[in-house]
């Protein structure tokens, strides 16, 4: 018999970076998200709407993962999945918040961005 399962949510998606001020402008800009707690190197920003936050922790030997992975080179650990209505104009207000467009893109129904610190990012229609 397996034990109740007790209350779990998961609250926070902490992602390693150089600079968290930097992330934390970036996707503060792009989700329209405010910072709820910061120290000097961690910042957490909270879904108004109470959904899943996202944090930033500043490493200073911090390695971008590259896209798409290469072996032998640093590989990403994470990345969001990004609804919206509109691709190519969210992929237009990506870039004007400071994201780059990676080079590779696996699909034509989404787009794969990079964020300030090389974290991928996929946008995709519902």
């Amino acid at each position: 018999m397996s034990p109740q399962r007790p209350f779990i949510s998961l609250r926070t998606i902490n992602m390693d970076c150089g600079d968290a001020q930097a992330m934390a402008a970036f996707y503060g800009k792009f989700l329209g998200w405010e910072i709820t707690w910061q120290d000097d190197d961690f910042i957490l920003m909270r879904d108004p709407e109470g959904g899943t936050g996202v944090s930033f922790q500043a490493y200073p030997d911090y390695m971008p993962p590259t896209w798409p992975e290469e072996p032998g080179a640093q590989r990403k650990m994470i990345h969001l999945d990004i609804k919206v209505e509109d691709l190519e104009a969210a992929a237009a207000f990506a870039l004007a918040c400071g994201a780059r467009l990676a080079d590779y893109q696996g699909r034509d129904d989404l787009r794969v961005m990079l964020d300030p610190a090389g974290h991928p990012f996929c946008l995709f229609l519902s």
